[in-house]
């Protein structure tokens, strides 16, 4: 049976909500939790834009989930290809792009090593660099040197979340919104999406790209994926916190079914790759704590999505952080509080976890990471 979260967590994690946003760290958000059971929470404040009036968001706003799409999306997309026989994770990414000539190195990584940010390449991702070149993108990247023997160490990089977008649309033949458009049909998310989105109270804007420009609203924040056309295999989804509770429960039911292929694939990605630091892991994308058994990941923008799989539970942040501003410091008392979804057997006094996320600092490092206006948590 699923560990409900108790009335004490939801006060505690209303008053952190509403804490951040006085702060000024965010103009509103919506916090979202519940069980497999399908049990929900609902806790929001704020204001979705506050320049456009006081209107609250609530489980039903569109945010831009900036580098949450990486598991929201591609590492789905890449299971399905997986279990499709179209994907070996095992085997150089340059057996899943068309062929190339001359010297590729960054082609050389496997798609596990990518997915554990264990690859190697560089980890600065300037697409525009490419502006006006004849080779097809992919090519220009893989062509790339890498920084790093692949496998040696964990380090988040952005471009070869990059590069598993476009292999998964040469290995389908199809575009890569077509592929995540039946994806979140499949998983009952019809409002998740790859954007363009309308100007709309329903959808949270983002961040003022220099001094009295507008912010950008229902376009990707993330330059590289905006320089997709906002389709990106590393950022570029929008969903809203209902959606993403129904992918935390869709996720947390095939974890506890040995038959199906997501759950499998879910519980491949809980398994530790590489670690970041002293309790805290990388799996296939996912951050993961307690020997795997907790699993998370940020977007810079200002979302979250922790799952406890034992626990049967999860939490859903969605903000619009980005909009005053790079945040992640003053987010943190908010994120710190992934330590409700930690299981039971390593949850202290009160109920706080124990260990690595039971601290601001360790659920919000990402090693080789720098904060900047591209980048994603």
């Amino acid at each position: 049976m699923p560990t409900p979260y108790s009335q004490a967590d939801h006060r505690a994690l209303h008053e952190a909500l509403r804490a951040v946003i006085a702060d000024g760290a965010t103009p509103g958000g919506v916090i979202l939790t519940g069980a497999a059971d399908g049990s929900r929470t609902v806790l929001a404040a704020g204001a979705v834009a506050p320049e456009h009036g006081p209107e609250r968001p609530d489980e039903h706003t569109l945010y831009d989930l900036a580098s949450l799409t990486k598991v929201v999306a591609t590492w789905p997309l890449i299971g399905r290809a997986v279990e499709m026989g179209l994907l070996d994770i095992d085997t150089p990414l340059r057996e899943a792009l068309p062929a190339m000539s001359d010297s590729t190195p960054s082609a050389e990584p496997t798609v596990r090593q990518i997915l554990t940010h264990t690859s190697g390449m560089r980890a600065t991702t300037r697409l525009d660099h490419y502006r006006g070149a004849e080779l097809p993108l992919y090519e220009l990247m893989c062509r790339e040197p890498l920084d790093d023997e692949p496998g040696r160490a964990h380090r988040y990089i952005n471009r070869g979340f990059v590069l598993l977008g476009l292999a998964l649309t040469h290995v389908h033949g199809r575009d890569l919104d077509q592929l995540a458009r039946e994806l979140f049909d499949d998983l009952g998310m019809p409002a998740t999406t790859y954007g363009p989105l309308a100007r709309s109270s329903r959808v949270a804007p983002t961040e003022s790209r220099f001094p009295g420009a507008p912010q950008l609203w229902g376009t990707a924040h993330d330059d590289n994926a905006a320089l997709l056309g906002g389709v990106a295999g590393h950022a570029g989804i929008f969903a809203s916190a209902h959606d993403l509770a129904t992918y935390a429960e869709r996720l947390l039911g095939a974890y506890a079914n040995a038959d199906d292929p997501l759950g499998a694939w879910f519980r491949a990605g809980l398994v530790p790759q590489a670690e970041i630091e002293p309790g805290l892991h990388r799996g296939l994308a996912w951050v993961t704590t307690h020997g795997g058994h907790t699993a998370y990941h940020h977007g810079f923008t200002g979302t979250s999505l922790y799952l406890a799989p034992a626990a049967g539970r999860y939490l859903v942040i969605t903000t619009n952080a980005i909009h005053n501003g790079p945040a992640r410091t003053r987010l943190a008392p908010l994120r710190a509080l992934d330590s409700r979804c930690s299981p039971l057997d390593e949850r202290g006094p009160g109920g706080w976890a124990r260990g690595p996320c039971a601290s601001a600092t360790g659920c919000i490092r990402q090693p080789g990471k720098r904060a900047n206006r591209s980048g994603s948590g």
